[in-house]
């Protein structure tokens, strides 16, 4: 049945902006539905849609324990702009002591697999129990991030969490969420302005040099192309892919 709800959402989700295509996911999706941010600006534009049409989403964020400052002033700052709290979860103390204890403080530079380790007991672990039971998980994936994720859908079964995957910016350019966002004086993270255009934990995310992937700073000592913290791939440990892509719809229309 889900998958089916998947194929017929598509083609009616490609053609829509923003706002209408979480008022359809939400309308047509029964149950429980998370939204997950990072508080980059996709995410702030996502969560300004929800927020601003009052859509019963929940709004959840994973917090490492190694963020950067501006990450939690920028979440603090959206909690007051909207009057809405979003709930966190952290990584459980004994697993993290754990890791800790075996790699060093900052063991997930030794290699990929310490660093993957670290990635799962900070970021993998916790995003499971903020989607357990839920009927839909919405992103703020998009195609032109980095290779690995030009091909991600639009909308698609996630089987490792059991529910519907929404990624409802995955074909709007950088360029028309930071046009939004300052339309709508939406809060954004300073360190983008820096050069940080991903940002993720503060010891695995540099500034991008001209030329780089969105997505170049983060673990830049790793080699891979393909570099994911486990989020958003499946259990083959490749991201998650679906059908081309129509073009990008106005921001608003």
């Amino acid at each position: 049945m889900t998958v089916s709800i998947a194929e017929i959402l598509e083609p009616r989700l490609a053609a829509l902006d923003l706002d209408h295509r979480l008022q359809l996911v939400r309308e047509f999706i029964p149950g429980r539905l998370v939204f997950t941010t990072s508080f980059g600006v996709e995410d702030q534009f996502i969560t300004h849609s929800i927020f601003t049409q009052g859509l019963d989403i929940d709004v959840v964020t994973i917090d490492t324990g190694r963020l950067f400052p501006e990450t939690y002033t920028l979440w603090e700052e959206t909690e007051a702009r909207y009057a809405r709290r979003i709930r966190a979860a952290y990584p459980q103390a004994a697993p993290l002591e754990a890791l800790v204890e075996e790699q060093g403080v900052n063991g997930f530079y030794k290699s990929v697999d310490a660093r993957k380790a670290c990635c799962h007991v900070r970021k993998v672990e916790p995003l499971s129990r903020l989607l357990d039971g839920v009927s839909g998980w919405i992103t703020g994936l998009r195609a032109d991030q980095s290779q690995a994720r030009a091909d991600a859908p639009l909308i698609a079964f996630d089987a490792g969490h059991k529910a519907l995957k929404i990624n409802p910016v995955i074909d709007y350019t950088r360029d028309a969420i930071v046009e939004a966002t300052q339309e709508f004086s939406i809060p954004v993270n300073g360190l983008h302005a820096k050069g940080f255009l991903s940002i993720g934990c503060a010891p695995c995310t540099r500034a991008i040099q001209p030329g780089e992937d969105e997505r170049a700073g983060r673990w830049w000592w790793e080699q891979d192309d393909k570099k994911e913290c486990g989020l958003h791939v499946g259990e083959d440990g490749v991201l998650r892919r679906g059908p081309a892509k129509p073009a990008a719809p106005e921001v608003f229309g």
